[in-house]
């Protein structure tokens, strides 16, 4: 792949990407908020199960 080839796929991806609206964002905020979420109680979770074990 070169330069010009790069360059080329850049603009693709420029032309493609917008700027998403209030509903989107609320939307992707939501999920990232419960994804954050669930991976902390399993972090939780497993720090718990840790120190009632060996702890």
């Amino acid at each position: 792949m070169g330069f010009r080839d790069f360059l080329s796929s850049c603009a693709a991806i420029f032309r493609l990407a917008h700027k998403s609206d209030r509903e989107e964002f609320t939307l992707y905020l939501k999920l990232v908020t419960i994804g954050v979420a669930v991976v902390g109680t399993i972090g939780f979770i497993i720090k718990l199960i840790g120190n009632i074990f060996f702890g």
